[in-house]
């Protein structure tokens, strides 16, 4: 494919800010020569004060518009979680249908004639930023869509959902449910879709169905009776891509008529029985809820005279009939209707293109365990449809029902869409399974996976069952406690290690009971005991050469897995401390306590932390040595997500963190990756972003005295290292740059340019973006320990007037507060499951000094205690308070 030649002066950083932000707001400079003159990354980012300060408005709903030619690119995945990937576009058409089991890389293939030397490629693919180059758009490999017939005396309109008919578009981008909205400035008709698939937190087993629900309502804004036909059809394109190589078998589409729903049913029949088994096999549905409903199993083809007016829209073709499902509306002035659709798919074999799991089910959809065809998944939601739906939207309601901006939350969550694409699967044997990105680096990788936070919160028991699955089953070594990067046995990863450790935790933290730590401790504390034996002279800083997340084996003390480790143990100690395992739970401190005075003494330059190469080694390997990276205090960027407060020195934590912002933050990265080049298209000029390691000492071997093809990294803006670093600002109290790093983010994935759900790094939809998910977390000031019943919230700004979702082990629902300096009061309602509760954590205004707090659930008061440190107010119960749903906690502190 040729690429566009403003596109390759985009990526090559020819291009000024000026000129590709010219429809966005200008939010930094000018800047001068000068400013570049010292160092390549300017020291004063030049922020328009204005500009940070609208990013804490509450704002609205991010909607794109046709007019402003911002909806070709965008792609929300709308299908159920480890499904695949069914788009639904701009203009609420679905498209790019990554549901045949294909795996191939990206969320459509494209390579781009670019060389970059680093890499030693003549060529970019997806892995290197093809689709952030070039977005994707126009993919349809099936014909699809939806249509309004409108029918007013002798006057017929038909207005297809599509980007063509209509003079404006309205794509409301509120993951995990749609808002499209279609203007005609002569047409009487609003008419509103709403697009999604069920999607309930706590509940993967129902937010894991194959199908994607279209909701499309109509009112008439006339002053006289008006017909409206819904139609939607779907092309029978089963065995989509064996038919190229295998013709011999026959497209067979037949009636759905059950009590719930009407529809068609889309199969085949094969002569040849191996196409049976073939990746792409396997069967579709399209249903409509609304009654009466007309179906029509071969709309060309058929002798019905019922949508004629659609002939010219849908194509005929040699062995795929077009299923046709509609219903008919009679409206009379100000009257509404709404249709309900259901499509459906069943494409039982994962066909991977590296075969690297073992056990039983490996080879199926876990959606095959209970559903024979895609019109059982289609009866199934049919018949559960109406509980679904308002879970679904409930949920969504619950999201964005908050004091905090609607771009932060649309972001810090859109990540979480990841899981309904080709990135994430699950076998039929319930075990998770991932790549890093679409069809790029297989098998769950610990050391990318441990960045993302978002399933653990949303989905935890599928975060749980990975942990036990493979974790501590299929990629554990019984002997060692060592932890496999991929599951099945491919050797360690030291950040991989730590991580998932900490993730141990989070797990344990996230149950409802001590089940999880109690049944896996002597695996667990082996895993802990196997990171601190990398501490080869026992310093606490762990020393051992090992892969990590950065593809190279580096050797010497880095600060970021040094921190990372000491993170671990310090998880571990607590793990240790509710197991009664005390004997263990003291060598983890002294661990902890060893390591941080080394790390703060040795690995501390006076401004930031470094890589401290091996004595024997020198700089001989690639490393990120004197250089300021991304990562530096990550361990403690972890420590916060679980609670565990602070492990390192917080003046030091702050000015490696200041640093970052100083030397890595540019608000255009142009002028920087103009002279130095190499890495790949993550971020391109005129946009903003924090780039991986800077050498602010301007050394000539910065990154060592090797050639090494991973030094490419360094120059790349990655958003789930970014994530990261921002989640770590909030909660340490840089809050403008958190918000500004986050929404440098946002704004280089606005529709305008390129997909905004889909964040790029090794591939498409790639798993680290979903620390996003820890932003929000620390913005909320958000602690959780479920098996002890303990909860809290410290927001890190607008505390005063706060409200914002929160999810725990059996439940989720909605926090707020008011706060002053003469009283505190707080609600938590809990929409969904139930809450347990013994503790609850809050923080005062700072002149606030309690002497009393009542407690009550719906209005009856609860016996509590209190007790007040500083900020800090603690209330506990003697016996367990259990929140049901629809019921809420209200607290009262004077």
């Amino acid at each position: 494919m040729k690429m566009e030649r403003r596109t390759f002066l985009k990526s090559s950083g020819l291009i000024s800010a000026s000129l590709l932000c010219s429809r966005f707001p200008t939010i930094a400079g000018p800047f001068t020569r000068a400013d570049f003159l010292r160092s390549p990354f300017p020291q004063d980012k030049k922020l328009d004060p204005q500009w940070v300060k609208s990013l804490f408005k509450r704002g609205k709903a991010t909607t794109y518009l046709k007019t402003k030619n911002e909806l070709r690119y965008i792609g929300m995945p709308v299908g159920g979680i480890c499904c695949g990937t069914v788009y639904l576009g701009g203009d609420g058409r679905l498209w790019v249908w990554d549901i045949f089991n294909q795996n191939q890389m990206g969320a459509v293939n494209k390579v781009l004639p670019i060389k970059l030397e680093q890499f030693n490629v003549n060529e970019v693919n997806n892995s290197f930023g093809s689709l952030y180059l070039e977005p994707a758009n126009n993919v349809h490999p099936l014909q699809q869509g939806f249509a309004l017939i409108i029918r007013q005396k002798n006057t017929v309109i038909v207005k297809r959902l599509h980007h063509d008919d209509w003079d404006e578009i309205i794509f409301e981008a509120t993951y995990p449910v749609a808002k499209i909205q279609y203007v005609d400035d002569k047409l009487a008709l609003k008419v509103t879709l709403q697009a999604f698939s069920p999607f309930i937190p706590g509940d993967a087993y129902h937010s894991g169905l194959p199908v994607t629900n279209q909701s499309i309502s109509v009112e008439n804004l006339s002053g006289k009776a008006i017909i409206v036909d819904v139609v939607g059809w779907l092309e029978n394109k089963v065995l989509l891509h064996s038919e190229k190589k295998n013709g011999d078998f026959t497209r067979i589409n037949s009636q759905i008529d059950n009590p719930s729903c009407k529809g068609i049913f889309l199969t085949c029949a094969a002569a040849d029985q191996t196409l049976t088994k073939a990746a792409d096999y396997g069967s579709m549905a399209i249903i409509s809820l609304s009654k009466p409903s007309t179906c029509i199993d071969d709309f060309q083809r058929g002798k019905s005279a019922a949508f004629a007016e659609l002939r010219d829209f849908v194509k005929l073709t040699d062995n795929s009939p077009v299923a046709i499902v509609g219903t008919t509306h009679t409206l009379q002035p100000k009257q509404k209707g709404n249709s309900d659709f259901i499509i459906s798919w069943y494409m039982p074999h994962i066909s991977f293109r590296e075969k690297a799991m073992t056990e039983e089910g490996a080879d199926f959809h876990f959606y095959t365990k209970d559903f024979a065809d895609a019109s059982s998944v289609a009866i199934y939601t049919a018949e559960k449809y109406q509980t679904l739906k308002e879970k679904t939207l409930l949920w969504n309601q619950t999201w964005y029902d908050s004091t905090l901006p609607w771009w932060f939350l649309e972001r810090t969550f859109s990540t979480i869409s990841n899981l309904a694409t080709t990135t994430a699967h699950r076998f039929k044997s319930g075990r998770f399974y991932a790549w890093e990105g679409i069809g790029c680096c297989h098998g769950t990788c610990t050391h990318v996976w441990q960045y993302a936070h978002a399933m653990a919160r949303i989905f935890p028991e599928m975060e749980k069952d990975t942990r036990e699955r493979v974790d501590l089953g299929v990629g554990y070594d019984e002997k060692t406690g060592q932890i496999s990067i991929r599951g099945e046995k491919t050797g360690p990863s030291i950040d991989g290690q730590a991580g998932t450790i900490l993730r141990f935790y989070r797990e344990h933290l996230m149950s409802s009971d001590g089940a999880f730590l109690h049944n896996h401790w002597d695996k667990i504390k082996k895993a802990i005991s196997f990171v601190m034996r990398l501490d080869k002279n026992k310093d606490g800083m762990t020393d051992t050469p090992m892969e990590n997340t950065l593809d190279a084996l580096w050797s010497g003390e880095i600060s970021w897995i040094v921190g990372l480790a000491i993170a671990s143990a310090r998880a571990g100690e607590e793990m240790a401390k509710e197991m009664g395992d005390l004997e263990f739970a003291l060598l983890c401190r002294e661990y902890c306590e060893k390591g941080k005075q080394n790390m703060e003494q040795y690995l501390f330059n006076g401004e930031y932390f470094i890589h401290r190469p091996d004595p024997a080694e020198g700089k001989k390997g690639v490393g990120s040595y004197n250089t300021c990276h991304i990562d530096q205090v990550y361990g403690q960027c972890w420590a916060w997500q679980v609670g565990l407060g602070r492990i390192l020195n917080k003046e030091k934590t702050m000015s490696a963190l200041q640093a970052l912002w100083k030397y890595n933050f540019m608000p255009d990265v142009g002028p920087y990756i103009a002279t130095h080049k190499g890495g790949r298209f993550y971020a391109v000029a005129g946009e903003g972003g924090m780039v991986m390691n800077t050498n602010p000492k301007k050394e000539e071997k910065p990154y060592g005295e090797a050639e090494a093809w991973q030094i490419g990294y360094f120059s790349e803006c990655m958003t789930g290292f970014e994530h990261q670093v921002a989640s770590h600002m909030m909660a340490e109290g840089m809050i403008e740059e958190s918000m500004v790093l986050t929404r440098m983010i946002h704004d280089r994935y606005h529709a305008f340019r390129r997909n905004p759900f889909n964040e790029i790094e090794c591939s498409d939809h790639y798993a680290r973006s979903m620390a996003s998910y820890g932003t929000f977390i620390n913005a909320c000031g958000f602690t959780y320990h479920g098996p002890l019943g303990q909860i809290g919230f410290a927001p890190r700004f607008s505390s005063e007037n706060f409200k914002a979702p929160f999810t725990a082990a059996e439940g989720w629902g909605s926090y707020s507060q008011q706060s002053n300096k003469k009283e505190f009061s707080a609600q938590l309602n809990v929409h969904h499951g139930k809450l347990n509760l013994r503790k609850l954590n809050f923080e005062l205004d700072k002149n606030l000094k309690a002497s009393s707090v009542r407690v009550a659930l719906n209005s009856k008061q609860k016996p509590s205690r209190f007790t007040q440190n500083g900020r800090s107010c603690i209330i506990e119960f003697s016996t367990a308070v259990v929140v049901l749903e629809s019921q809420a906690l209200s607290v009262t502190v004077l």
